[in-house]
């Protein structure tokens, strides 16, 4: 089960694993279940995903992720491109 909480007001909203096959166990539960889940060795993004979307994903890789504010952290960005040059010799 998913809770989904959207506060108008204060434009902020949550969304929370709480339970299993229609048993409430809790935020708490679901935090610790989502926490033990170890990520597939076979999650890859879509061969046919479109360039802009795959800059997308990157500058928010390296923005600090979707849950980092999705917004993006220039100076972040400009770090790892400026490591990546670095690495490759550029």
């Amino acid at each position: 089960m998913i809770e989904i909480n959207i506060d108008r007001k204060d434009l902020s909203g949550s969304l929370n694993l709480i339970g299993i096959s229609g048993e409430d166990k809790g935020v708490d539960w679901g935090t610790d279940e989502l926490e033990r889940r170890s990520i597939p060795s076979d999650l890859a993004p879509h061969p046919q995903l479109p360039d802009d979307s795959r800059l997308w994903a990157a500058l928010q890789s390296a923005s600090g992720g979707t849950w980092g504010g999705c917004v993006f952290d220039v100076d972040s960005i400009v770090e790892t491109i400026e490591a990546g040059k670095k690495a490759l010799g550029r």
